[in-house]
């Protein structure tokens, strides 16, 4: 999504945007308690030479520990944060998921597989603003980092790196020219491809930006397996407004998920259900451009997709065949 923003709001969606915007802002004294936190020392180890407790903890130092202190009360403070956001308006799968014929969840073998065996995992969210997190109150809160605090959460024993490769401004043309030392050269167990949205906004030919993210699913795939899934354009009143060629992307990205056994994350449909089925007006999950996703669009968007992956591996710990061509998938 262009982080130029070309477009802008309707006079009756920025005062409430800017109210809503109020409410899902953290309150200040949450940064406070965290930099309180932040600040908190590391426990005073035991004087008694001859306990095996300090032998073991002499092995790290009290900067170490109060490093890993630190880590551990931010991570907390996220989780509360997020479990705030959802107080005010709870974050729930839409009602439709399995309508159209969508495939049973299963869809993220590779990375599934290397959270089940303990292995260090690395996810890469590549994309444009909406990766990178334009609307967003703090980098905490875009979608990375709250899919990050997620599935560490889930599996706190892991090693889980969430790589935020997201551009502003960009599309398929930009991106190709960074997929290989941003995506291909960090080896991922998983790519999270946000793609089509500012190609809607320049009136770009959905056919080109579908074969260059073709060409782009293929080179991945080649130069390791890593899991796919691509991320469509968001539901907002800027991308409405171009609603043929907005469709046509959809489905266009649909086609080259299913052709290349990739996943598919329906954003535009999953934020559409937010508004029509659940009733939540638009400017409680799109900040007062029109067209980015606030921190509760973020947080409720992580969440879906988390719950995907954790959901696939609980597939495979019960074990469920999971056909690595088998992938597209919709949110459940």
């Amino acid at each position: 999504m262009s982080s130029l923003r070309p477009f802008y709001p309707t006079s009756w969606l920025a005062a409430p945007a800017a109210a809503v915007l109020l409410l899902l802002t953290p309150a200040p004294q949450s940064h406070a308690q965290t930099q309180a936190a932040q600040a908190t020392p590391a426990p005073a180890q035991s004087a008694d030479p001859a306990s095996p407790s300090q032998t073991a903890a002499a092995a790290t130092s009290p900067e170490q520990r109060g490093v890993t202190a630190r880590a551990v009360d931010k991570v907390k403070q996220v989780a509360r944060s997020a479990a705030d956001i959802f107080s005010r308006v709870p974050c729930l799968p839409p009602k439709d998921a399995n309508k159209g014929g969508s495939k049973a969840m299963g869809s993220l073998p590779h990375v599934a597989s290397k959270l089940v065996a303990g292995q260090p995992v690395v996810i890469v969210a590549f994309g444009s603003s909406s990766t990178a997190g334009f609307g967003a109150s703090s980098p905490e809160f875009n979608y990375p980092n709250r899919l990050a605090t997620q599935l560490r959460r889930q599996y706190p024993t892991a090693d889980i790196s969430v790589i935020n490769a997201g551009v502003g401004g960009e599309d398929a043309p930009e991106m190709m020219k960074r997929l290989q030392t941003q995506v291909i050269d960090v080896h991922p167990d998983l790519v999270i491809w946000q793609v089509g949205t500012n190609a809607v906004l320049r009136n770009l030919d959905p056919g080109d930006t579908a074969k260059l993210v073709e060409d782009g699913i293929g080179r991945i795939q080649a130069a390791g397996g890593a899991d796919i899934v691509l991320v469509d354009p968001q539901y907002s009143p800027a991308v409405n407004q171009r609603k043929e060629n907005a469709g046509k992307m959809i489905k266009l990205l649909g086609k080259v998920a299913e052709l290349r056994h990739v996943g598919i994350f329906p954003r535009f449909e999953v934020m559409r259900d937010w508004h029509e089925n659940q009733s939540i007006p638009v400017e409680s999950f799109v900040i007062a451009d029109g067209l980015h996703m606030n921190d509760w669009g973020y947080a409720c968007f992580a969440q879906l997709l988390g719950d995907d992956i954790i959901r696939s591996v609980g597939q495979i710990k019960l074990g469920v065949n999971v056909p690595a061509d088998v992938r597209t998938y919709r949110p459940m």
